[in-house]
């Protein structure tokens, strides 16, 4: 049964502030695109302390494993997606990252949600990082470059160590390494991913016999 902890009550915040985060960050205000970055700050923090208030007071949930992984994937998918529109990014690279990311979280949240563990590696929390380097720096350049007195002040810097080139060779190295990741993933639980499809099966004919 599924309990509005306060953990999961920050989940459900988190994925409730992704569609406002791509309102703001496509206005035509500079005013509510630099807001934009405030509250990706501000959704992505929650995931950090709703795992800490789950933690440190009990309130670890069946639910809550389920929730929490796909509601990060909901908002890094809806910043990953933002960049093709503005763009930063190739729309190929976009979509392996999203695909990937929902397809194992999906996966992993699954598995522990009926019990399961998924086996993870430090590679993976090495490509996790990546993202969020590109993600935080791709919005921070997009604000800048689109509000006009920091774009007078910083413009330089910007199209100097932030060239769309540099992004692109960014983005290629965090497609690569989560792509890779993925199929690590994948090879690593196949035996976890093969039980949890064949008990669903298992269930399925039950109902029906």
């Amino acid at each position: 049964m599924f309990r509005l902890t306060p953990p999961n009550q920050l989940t459900l915040l988190r994925i409730a502030l992704t569609p406002l985060f791509v309102f703001l960050f496509f206005s035509e205000s500079s005013i509510n695109r630099q807001i934009s970055l405030l509250v990706y700050i501000f959704a992505a923090t929650t995931d950090w302390y709703d795992g800490y208030v789950a933690r440190r007071w009990g309130y670890i949930t069946r639910w809550g494993k389920f929730l929490d992984p796909l509601a990060d994937k909901i908002l890094t998918s809806a910043a990953f997606i933002s960049f093709i529109y503005i763009g930063y990014a190739e729309a190929w690279m976009v979509w392996v990252i999203v695909i990937r990311d929902i397809l194992i979280t999906g996966l992993r949240s699954y598995a522990e949600f009926t019990h399961r563990t998924f086996d993870t590696s430090s590679f993976a929390k090495t490509k996790t990082f990546l993202q969020m380097v590109v993600i935080y720096l791709f919005i921070v350049v997009y604000v800048v470059r689109t509000t006009e007195i920091q774009f007078t002040d910083y413009g330089k810097f910007i199209d100097t160590y932030a060239s769309l080139l540099l992004m692109q060779g960014l983005m290629l190295v965090v497609t690569i390494l989560t792509a890779l990741t993925g199929i690590l993933y994948l090879q690593k639980n196949f035996s976890t991913i093969k039980n949890l499809f064949s008990g669903q099966i298992r269930g399925t004919e039950s109902e029906h016999n």
